[in-house]
């Protein structure tokens, strides 16, 4: 019974949420980094078949395993909501797995289809799928992908309500959201190609998983350092 609940403790939540907190800061500056620096999307014409440049797909690695991770530390605020709010967490944590199923299997496309593909010359029907397509599938799951992580961001929002730094992370999530959303409206509504939409919403969700991982980084720590009752 012991050994039951040392495995349940609040410290191994905390420690669990602190460097799932980290992992998702470092996952996305890493991304963000080489993404930012990859070959535009616009250097390519029909049919959107770029030759193989390793930098262009190296990005979707860090990416790609980004996605549990963001899983992992919504389930870490989950157990950290208080028990009246678990529902907020909860719809949360079901919006992080629809984004991580999405984005991942997004992203294992590029890396096992698209790539192989390009490499063997078999480019035959893959433009709808590469991701220099400009209104491809590609960026189009990309969109739904990080409007379902704009989602989760929303739920999460109502946890944090204490103090300054929880606060900040409120604020920030209702903030990412409203501007992920609408971004996209505005951008659609205003007949821009969706990846004007996936530039726009990929670069406020990563800004804000590298804020509020460092700031959930932070809360982890500060919590794992507080006596239990």
């Amino acid at each position: 019974m012991k050994t039951a609940n040392k495995a349940q403790s609040p410290g191994s939540k905390n420690r669990i949420g602190f460097w799932s907190a980290v992992l998702t800061t470092v996952l996305t500056v890493i991304s963000f980094s080489i993404a930012i620096n990859g070959t535009p999307l616009n250097s390519y014409a029909y049919p959107y078949i770029a030759p193989f440049i390793p930098f262009d797909f190296a990005w979707l690695i860090p990416a790609l395993i980004l996605m549990p991770t963001f899983v992992a530390l919504t389930a870490s605020i989950h157990y950290y909501a208080p028990n009246e709010r678990k529902i907020f967490s909860q719809i949360a944590l079901s919006f992080a797995i629809v984004c991580a199923v999405l984005l991942m299997a997004d992203y294992f496309i590029q890396l096992t289809v698209v790539l192989p593909s390009t490499l063997s010359g078999e480019t035959a029907g893959l433009s709808l799928f590469t991701e220099y397509n400009p209104h491809g599938m590609f960026v189009s799951l990309e969109v739904l992908g990080f409007l379902m992580m704009s989602a989760a961001f929303l739920f999460l929002a109502p946890i944090f309500d204490k103090g300054r730094l929880q606060q900040s992370i409120r604020w920030l999530f209702v903030a990412s959201f409203i501007l992920a959303v609408s971004s996209v409206v505005g951008l659609s509504t205003a007949g821009y190609d969706i990846v004007y939409s996936e530039v726009a919403i990929i670069s406020i969700t990563w800004i804000v998983l590298i804020v509020s991982g460092i700031l959930l980084a932070v809360l982890f720590r500060r919590t794992a350092k507080m006596p239990q009752g």
